[in-house]
């Protein structure tokens, strides 16, 4: 059972005869373009809001920045009908391999890990989480496809457009704009602003969001450049190789990268540098050098794309709105890319956004609604900043493992090795903790819990009364716990559609729209729902054709009794559930009633007159 969304800019007229918001340019106005930016506008956009977005940049990301995109990103753009098209132009998961630890691409490796939930001891354990797969998609691919489909949908778009500033009063937010090409200043008068420009953001700054932490603690040199390699990966095929090398052994991490960003002729190369002593020499042959070394072909035929250098950064907004403005992405958590979750994080920000601002625009529910996305997002942000930086600072085991010390203070990778590789006791104890740093990069590269164990906190959750305090458990960063609990994510499982065909549990929720899953004996549930005739409630009955539960997966996983009732929200979290099973209609009205007015914020009279 699935549903396709009404989208467009025929959606958007609808909207604004509805609302009367004829004097408003636009109901959101989004400055930035990238991951968040862009997902704000494509889910706003889809699900029928005038939306314009801006971009000070004649394009998109000119670099390929974030890559890795986990399950639930993927689930993200699976709602919002992009998951095929950008499966298209991804480096499958199957193709992320091992993450290797190697002196050189053609030197000896120290050692390798399977990543990315690919390997035999944690695929199962994603497949199990999700109807989707990890991919690998570059930033220069992303942005397009989110920003096309956006504008397809409706999304206005400017490129070449700076942001000036804004200001907000009760009504809506005027936000001062630049046109670079004709150099004329202008307005645009918008319901809400949304702040997606990034880890230097206007925005976040002119609305004094508090941001803890500090910037710049660490320089990092990336250069982009093309070069067969196939030879050196065929036969173990890889997106990342950390090269322990002394030429490249400065810093936190203390290797060099050789990053595949298509396969397997576009790579960029990455080392450390010591910010105190300025920006590092990035010329020609000094990069060419370096990435000859990393490779260990002496004689590799380089084509240079170019050079830059980022700083790692520590810091994150202890809130992410105020009044009419909200910010999010980069530019509310800023962190390297450590353990992949940037641009993931992005994307659910605005996942989390969009359809709270569409449900208030179109008058389903109160402005009360959100304040539950700072309360939510915010800590979010706060734990993937820690966990980015933390990843850094596991590469020390490593090192730890391999000293390339030799006499009269030479560095040398022979060195290393024969301490390494020596048939002694020294030697021993050295495998024994190489072991043990390998393990410890689990957190970093198998870290399913990191990405999906995220847990709601709001007025926008109403808690379950009679349970208590939920125990993820001493290796939930590792592990996914899935649960209908209210706060996560609803759980996956495989469910068989009209068609014959599979479909998840994620397939029969989302789409815009609240969803009320019960089971075949939750007929009081089914009439309750159709009695308040809500446009934006829709009920799934587990059991019944388009929902069939032949191998009774989701029985086994639903924690809620047959008559029992889950309701999950536009964006896929539970946002309520009774457990107890309920056959009187009347009963079920009022529990439901309830539920719906407490997580929108919207008066019994208000949900009403919506229905």
């Amino acid at each position: 059972m699935t549903e396709n969304f009404t989208h467009g800019a025929g959606a958007a007229d609808k909207l604004d005869a509805a609302t009367g918001t004829g004097h408003f340019d636009t109901d959101v106005f989004i400055v930035g373009t990238g991951p968040m930016g862009a997902t704000t506008a494509l889910a706003l956009a889809t699900y029928g809001v005038r939306t314009m977005m801006v971009s000070q940049w004649s394009w998109l990301a000119n670099t390929p920045r974030a890559h890795i995109t986990n399950q639930r990103a993927v689930e993200i753009l699976r709602d919002l009908e992009l998951e095929n098209e950008v499966t298209k132009y991804a480096v499958p998961w199957d193709q992320m391999g091992d993450t290797l630890f190697t002196t050189s691409l053609v030197g000896p490796e120290i050692a390798r890990l399977q990543t990315w939930g690919s390997g035999d001891l944690r695929s199962g354990d994603y497949l199990k989480n999700s109807p989707c797969t990890m991919l690998d998609v570059p930033q220069t691919v992303m942005e397009p496809l989110l920003v096309k489909n956006a504008a397809e949908r409706g999304a206005k778009v400017a490129f070449s457009t700076r942001y000036l500033g804004h200001t907000q009063d009760a009504d809506g937010v005027t936000v001062r704009l630049l046109n670079r090409m004709s150099d004329q200043e202008y307005s645009i008068r918008a319901r809400y602003l949304v702040g997606a420009d990034g880890a230097k953001s206007q925005v976040a700054e002119e609305t004094g969001l508090e941001l803890v932490g500090h910037t710049a603690r660490a320089g990092t040199a990336y250069v982009r450049f093309s070069a067969d390699l196939s030879r050196h990966v065929a036969h173990r095929p890889s997106i990342l190789h950390w090269i322990m090398n002394p030429a490249a052994d400065f810093g936190e991490i203390g290797m060099g990268l050789l990053r595949a960003v298509s396969p397997w002729d576009e790579w960029i190369a990455g080392w450390g540098f010591d910010i105190a002593d300025g920006e590092p020499d990035l010329s020609d042959e000094r990069v060419v050098a370096q990435i000859r070394t990393l490779v260990g072909d002496p004689d590799l035929q380089i084509d240079l794309q170019g050079s830059s250098t980022w700083y790692v950064n520590q810091q994150y907004a202890t809130t992410m709105s105020k009044g009419r403005v909200f910010c999010g992405g980069d530019a509310t958590h800023r962190h390297p890319p450590s353990s992949g979750l940037g641009s993931n994080t992005c994307m659910q920000d605005a996942y989390n956004l969009a359809w709270k601002l569409a449900f208030v625009l179109k008058g389903h529910a109160g402005e009360g609604l959100l304040e539950s996305y700072s309360a939510e997002r915010a800590p979010i942000g706060a734990q993937i900043v820690a966990r980015a930086n933390q990843s850094r600072l596991d590469y020390a085991p490593f090192r730890e493992c391999f000293d390339t010390r030799g006499p009269n203070g030479t560095r040398d990778i022979r060195y290393g090795l024969e301490r390494l590789n020596a048939p002694t006791e020294e030697g021993e104890r050295l495998r024994v903790k190489l072991q043990a740093a390998l393990e410890l990069k689990n957190d970093e590269f198998n870290a399913l819990g990191t990405e999906t164990n995220q847990r709601y906190t709001s007025s926008a959750v109403v808690p379950d009364p009679a349970e208590g305090d939920e125990v993820l458990g001493g290796d939930s960063d590792l592990h996914a716990r899935p649960t209908t609990r209210p706060g996560a994510k609803l759980r996956h499982a495989w469910l068989v559609g009209r068609d014959g065909k599979r479909i998840s549990t994620l397939d029969v929720v989302g789409r815009g729209k609240f969803t009320l899953l019960t089971g075949i004996s939750g007929t009081a549930w089914k009439q309750a729902a159709s009695d308040l005739e809500l446009p934006w409630l829709r009920t799934v009955v587990v059991g019944e054709p388009g929902a069939s539960d032949p191998y009774m997966y989701w029985a086994t996983v639903r924690e809620v009794a047959e008559a029992g009732a889950i309701l999950v929200r536009p964006d896929g979290v539970v946002a309520w559930r009774h457990m107890a099973p309920v056959r009187d209609a009347a009963e079920a009205l009022i529990l439901l009633r309830s539920a719906c007015e407490s997580v929108l914020s919207i008066s019994s009279s208000t949900l009403q007159e919506a229905s």
